[in-house]
């Protein structure tokens, strides 16, 4: 037997029973991921700002 297939032929025991979360821990879950979407947002807008304004003073430069 391989190295490699050696458990893959046995079932796997976390997929088969339901996972059952918290509210508490569902909701806290759910605001860190929409901070953290909120935080990734905020970066791309920065850097597409930080673009423009780098296209802007180099478009200045060389009429």
């Amino acid at each position: 037997m391989s190295m490699l297939t050696h458990d893959l032929e046995r079932p796997l025991a976390w997929a088969e029973r339901p996972v059952r979360i918290p509210t508490a821990r569902k909701a806290q879950l759910k605001r860190l991921a929409i901070g953290a979407l909120t935080l990734l947002s905020m970066g791309s807008v920065l850097t597409a700002l930080i673009a423009l304004r780098t296209a802007i003073h180099v478009w200045h430069l060389h009429p």
